[in-house]
């Protein structure tokens, strides 16, 4: 059966002990295969979803218990986007877990592979791990975009999961992203205060801008090598926004090298990255050592590249 037959009908799901607290996108995201994310969406905002009758909000938490149903689903579905999960890309993850504990799993991500499955992806980062390891519970705490390389946090227990991402909800989880971004930074530190509204483009995609109506954030910008035509910074969110560091960075006149969404044509003429120049490269957790992963191999060959411009 296609995906996109498989929930041409009413759809229940009843929650259990280990799904509870989550929100309820991430929830459908990870039961509805196949259905675009903006689908989803969009069927929150219409009130197709409806969690104990009741309707709900992107950002509502499921309870044990609670009974979740989905109004029939009908969409265009994308062909020949699926990209099959083989044995070796199962296994290739496995190699990239930088910590592990009881609760928790650490991955250092590779840019390109999305962290659900969804949106015409067969399969993504959580699915995968789930296939190489064997275990059916794994959660991703927090996400990151599917261009993005870096440290993403994945709970092995339902405890783990619930403790960090109040964590995350209190700010009290330092993430730093590596960035190199187009031009020359003057300011060797500076705090980007700027509310982000997201909105949707016709196609159902998604996009963030800077907006008085939108929700406040803010970004600790570090200058750590400046180059002739572009810079590389750490940057540090203090709030956990969609595209956060992408679009601020577009805000100030410095928007990520490789970013086809936001900045793609202000000026600039150095080498040309093949993907989005953002890495997760540290995480601060209370209670655990600092977590690092290094800068890619790819990233790193644009640093050189700029180091040789005169």
């Amino acid at each position: 059966m296609n995906s996109n037959q498989q929930w041409q009908s009413v759809t229940w799901f009843d929650v259990n002990e280990h799904q509870a607290d989550q929100r309820i996108d991430n929830f459908l995201m990870s039961r509805l295969k196949g259905v675009p994310k903006s689908r989803i969406y969009r069927l929150i905002r219409e009130g197709q979803v409806r969690v104990n009758k009741k309707r709900v909000k992107a950002e509502t938490r499921l309870q044990s218990g609670d009974q979740v149903r989905v109004a029939p689903i009908r969409y265009e579905q994308k062909q020949d986007t699926d990209i099959p999960m083989s044995e070796h890309v199962a296994q290739g993850l496995l190699s990239r877990i930088v910590y592990e504990d009881e609760g928790l799993l650490v991955v250092n991500k590779p840019s390109g592979i999305a962290v659900h499955g969804g949106s015409g992806i067969a399969y993504g980062l959580i699915e995968a791990l789930r296939a190489a390891t064997g275990k059916k519970y794994l959660e991703l705490i927090h996400r990151i975009d599917r261009d993005t390389s870096g440290l993403v946090m994945i709970s092995k227990k339902r405890s783990t999961l619930k403790h960090l991402q109040e964590l995350l909800r209190q700010h009290d989880i330092q993430k730093t992203y590596a960035a190199i971004v187009k031009g020359n930074v003057l300011l060797d530190q500076q705090k980007i205060d700027a509310p982000l509204l997201r909105y949707e483009l016709a196609n159902g995609e998604r996009r963030v801008s800077v907006s008085k109506e939108g929700k406040s954030s803010q970004t600790i910008w570090t200058v750590e090598q400046r180059f002739k035509s572009a810079t590389l910074v750490y940057a540090s969110p203090l709030s956990g926004r969609t595209h956060q560091i992408r679009v601020h960075g577009l805000s100030i006149g410095h928007p990520l090298l490789g970013d086809d969404k936001y900045g793609h044509n202000v000026n600039y003429s150095g080498p040309k990255p093949r993907r989005l120049c953002l890495h997760a490269m540290r995480l601060e957790i209370p209670g655990y050592a600092a977590i690092e992963a290094p800068l890619p191999d790819d990233m790193q060959d644009v640093l050189n590249q700029l180091a040789k411009e005169k």
